[in-house]
């Protein structure tokens, strides 16, 4: 092995995962199939995906779960974090679940558990059915109820077998990229008006969380993105512009969960969110353990006058980059940083579950085996400033690559690939890289470490 192979010391007892999204590696579905959502809208706007593909075929997932089970298995996961997808269990987004779609999760349940690896679903990663949307999406209070709906009836199908449940994928990226700027669906420009969405994505997420609770579930969270917010210049001015972005990237996020209230919004002249009796104490009360999704570092600096906003986010410098360019810098050190913050602000901070970490590095479409070592080093990185974190207090219970597969990346297309395994998306066949064969090895190296101990 080379030295960027050598599996890294990591933090004793933590727990192995793996993630993809259903919208990402689907593809296509029985004839007869329904449901449509705010992805199957937004990819058929002219030049809203980068390189005009569509999420079909994808890896076909939903008609080979096996294959994607195997390499879980393979890989000596404890959990594997897929997503159930709204619009096909609840195509409308009222009433009674697709019994197509739900005995197809059903049995992806059935086929991990009999594979010896734990089921953790997310019940939202962005695929909002677009009849809600319609009626106003994550802008009405009302999508919270309907969420509910949907949880109790995945639950009702689902929760006889799986306690651990994540209910929201990164609802930050939801409110600033999906209705404040518009990069993602469901494509609105609404800049600060877009707030609401964060408020009524963490309505529903506690909503959610009350039923899977009634319905058995042991473990609930949801997983917020966050970033580790640095000023390009230690000036005043650029200090205040990192810490908007914080607070909006971050801390609307994060404070509702931890401290039961949201920052001071409206000292900056921002909408105050819509908050009613009762909301924060459910909103407070609703996480097991605090998902963190972590990819990169942001620089901001103060914004041009006439900005609509006080930042303008650019390349940090100094430090490599992944396939993204400079819109995704790499710094392992972030992570530990954004950890530790938490922790000192947080007091009674949960154990915290890394949700996602990954990154997408130019790959050929169609490859034999594909020595990743720059996406090793990456994750080897990112578990060692997880180790560090530990280390200073923070208590971290999981770690979970993105991706266990290439996908379709939104509004990116195959443009760019995460994957631990290799997808050509042509034949959908698999191959795993040597970052594979890497975690692989870290969790084998981690569980013999953690019976030596015991042992001794």
């Amino acid at each position: 092995m080379t030295p960027e192979h050598v599996p890294p010391s990591v933090p004793a007892g933590l727990r192995w995962s793996a993630a993809t999204s259903a919208f990402q590696i689907e593809g296509s579905r029985p004839t007869g199939a329904v449901g449509r959502s705010i992805w199957d809208d937004f990819l058929e706007r002219p030049g809203a995906i980068i390189d005009g593909s569509t999420a079909d075929p994808a890896c076909d997932s939903y008609r080979h779960p096996e294959a994607d089970v195997a390499l879980a298995a393979g890989l000596g996961l404890d959990r594997y974090r897929f997503s159930i997808p709204w619009a096909r269990v609840q195509p409308d987004g009222r009433g009674a679940g697709d019994a197509g779609a739900l005995d197809h999760y059903s049995r992806l349940v059935d086929l991990l558990l009999e594979a010896g690896v734990a089921p953790f679903p997310t019940l939202f990663h962005w695929e909002m059915p677009s009849a809600i949307e319609a009626d106003g999406g994550w802008l009405e209070r009302d999508t919270a109820e309907r969420f509910a709906e949907y949880a109790n009836i995945v639950a009702d199908r689902l929760g006889d077998r799986v306690r651990q449940w994540y209910t929201i994928n990164e609802p930050a990226m939801t409110t600033l990229q999906g209705y404040a700027v518009g990069t993602l669906a469901p494509g609105r420009q609404l800049l600060f008006d877009a707030l609401p969405t964060a408020h009524h994505q963490l309505l529903a997420h506690a909503r959610a969380a009350s039923v899977l609770r009634e319905r058995g579930a042991s473990t609930v969270g949801l997983a917020n993105n966050h970033t580790w917010v640095l000023p390009l210049h230690d000036t005043a001015e650029d200090r205040e512009a990192a810490a908007v972005y914080d607070l909006l990237h971050n801390r609307v996020f994060s404070a509702p969960l931890l401290d039961g209230a949201y920052p001071d919004l409206e000292s900056l002249g921002l909408p105050p969110m819509p908050v009613r009796d009762g909301d924060l104490e459910e909103i407070g009360r609703s996480i097991d353990f605090y998902g963190i999704n972590f990819y990169n570092p942001t620089t901001v600096t103060t914004a041009a006058a006439g900005s609509p906003v006080p930042f303008d986010i650019v390349p940090t410098p100094g430090v490599p980059v992944t396939g993204f360019g400079p819109e995704w810098p790499i710094m392992p050190a972030a992570l530990r940083d954004l950890l530790i913050d938490l922790h000192a602000r947080h007091p009674h901070l949960p154990p915290v579950v890394i949700a996602e970490n990954g990154a997408a590095f130019p790959e050929p479409a169609r490859a034999g085996r594909i020595d990743d070592t720059d996406r090793i080093e990456y994750l080897a990185g990112h578990l060692a400033a997880v180790g560090e974190a530990v280390d200073a207090g923070v208590s971290v219970e999981e770690y979970t690559v993105w991706s266990l597969l290439d996908n379709w990346e939104w509004a990116d297309g195959y443009t760019q690939r995460f994957g631990l395994v290799h997808v050509d998306f042509e034949t959908g066949e698999r191959t795993p890289k040597a970052s594979y064969d890497w975690y692989r090895d870290v969790i084998a190296s981690s569980r013999a470490a953690a019976a030596t101990a015991v042992a001794s």
